[in-house]
C-alpha cells in the first residue's frame, strides 16, 4: 500500500482484519461525482461536469468492482465519451501494473507503469491502497472517483445526454427493491466469497462459505418465477450480481474454497448468468483469461502460481 505517498512492502490481498480473523475491505477515498451541470454529486466537491474525452476509467479485467463500471459504460453507450485503459492481469509486488499482455495496455494518458502512481498524482501524501477502478479526470489531472458503485450510478445519469437514456439502471419506481437486493447481496455473496479467500482463521471461513451459499440459494429461488432480479428489467442490482457469478466457477470454486458447489449446478442462476450474456456488449467486458491468470497469481494463496486448465466454461461461450 502507499504511506505518505510512498510504495511500502509488497502487495498482500488480506487488508485489514477483525477480531476473528476475517478478511476487512478498505473504504474507498475518492467520491467525487460527475454530472451534467456540474454540481456537486451526493459526495465530494462539485466542478466535475460532464464532457466528451474528459474522463478516462482504469480498469482490471479479473476485477468484478472495475466490470461493473465496464458493463455500465457499454449499456450507456458511453465509450466515445468515456476512455479505457486497462491493466495486466497479475497482482505484481507494487499491486496494478500496465503493460503488453493481451487484452491489457500501456497508460498513454498519465504514462505511469503502476496504477498507484496515479493515486500519488491525485494526492501526494496519498495513504492506503491503489484499487481499481479509476475514474480519471483528464482536465484538472486527478481522480474523481474510485468506488465502482457510485461510478455505475455516476454513468447511468451523470453524463445527461451524452449517454443513452433509452435504459435506466436505477429506475425510480424499483430504487427500494435494489437497494434492499444489493444491501443483502454485497456482504453475503460479492464480499463473501474474497471474506471467504482471505480468511486467516477456520470459524471467519467457514462464516463467510455458510453467507455465500445461504445467499446462492436464496437468489436460486428468487430467480424461480423472474428473469431478472427486479422482474423483466434488468438493473444496477443485476450487474452487480453477475460480475460475481461469472468468475465464480472459475475461481471462486477452487482458489477461494467456495466449494460446496458450483454455479452450474444451481438451475436458474446458470439460466440467469446464460441469458444476460446474451445482452449485447457485457460478453465484450468478460476476459476468463485475465480472471484466471489474475486470481491464481496471488501469491498468499498460490504461491507457484500454477493456473489450473478447468473449468469448462464452455456452456457459457468461453
Amino acid at each position: 500500500m502507499l504511506i505518505d505517498g510512498k510504495w511500502a512492502a509488497e502487495w498482500h490481498p488480506v487488508q485489514a482484519t477483525d477480531k476473528q480473523g476475517g478478511f476487512v475491505r478498505q473504504t474507498s477515498s475518492f467520491r467525487h461525482w460527475v454530472t451534467p451541470d456540474g454540481s456537486p454529486g451526493v459526495t465530494g466537491d462539485g466542478g466535475f461536469i460532464a464532457e466528451p474525452d474528459r474522463y478516462h476509467l482504469y480498469v482490471a479485467l479479473i476485477c468484478p468492482w472495475a466490470s461493473r463500471t465496464l458493463i455500465a459504460r457499454k449499456l450507456k453507450g458511453l465509450e466515445a465519451v468515456i476512455s479505457v485503459s486497462v491493466v495486466e492481469p497479475w497482482l505484481m509486488d507494487e499491486g496494478w501494473h500496465f503493460g503488453d499482455y493481451p487484452g491489457s495496455d500501456r497508460d498513454t494518458l498519465n504514462h505511469a507503469e503502476w496504477l498507484h502512481q496515479l493515486y500519488t498524482r491525485a494526492d501526494p501524501r496519498f495513504t492506503g491502497r491503489a484499487t481499481v477502478p479509476v475514474l480519471w479526470d483528464k482536465k484538472t489531472a486527478t481522480i474523481v472517483n474510485n468506488e465502482s458503485a457510485d461510478i455505475v450510478r455516476m454513468f447511468n445519469t451523470g453524463f445527461g445526454q451524452l449517454a443513452r437514456n433509452d435504459i435506466d439502471l436505477y429506475p425510480a419506481a424499483l430504487r427500494e427493491e435494489i437497494d434492499q437486493l444489493n444491501a443483502e447481496i454485497y456482504p453475503q455473496l460479492n464480499n463473501g466469497v474474497y471474506r471467504a479467500g482471505f480468511a486467516t482463521t477456520q470459524v471467519s471461513y467457514q462464516q463467510a462459505v455458510t453467507d455465500v451459499f445461504a445467499m446462492l440459494d436464496k437468489l436460486e429461488a428468487h430467480l424461480a418465477t423472474r428473469q431478472f432480479l427486479c422482474g423483466e428489467t434488468l438493473t444496477e442490482a443485476d450487474i452487480r450480481l453477475f460480475v460475481t457469478l461469472i468468475r465464480f466457477d472459475a475461481a471462486y470454486h477452487g482458489l477461494f474454497k467456495c466449494n460446496l458447489r458450483k454455479l452450474v449446478e444451481y438451475g436458474n442462476l446458470d439460466r440467469y448468468l446464460r441469458q444476460i450474456l446474451t445482452i449485447p456488449g457485457i460478453r465484450e467486458t468478460v476476459n476468463i483469461d485475465h480472471i484466471k491468470k489474475g486470481y491464481y497469481s496471488i501469491k498468499a494463496l498460490n504461491p507457484n502460481g500454477i493456473v489450473p486448465v478447468g473449468p469448462d466454461l464452455s456452456r457459457y461461450g468461453f
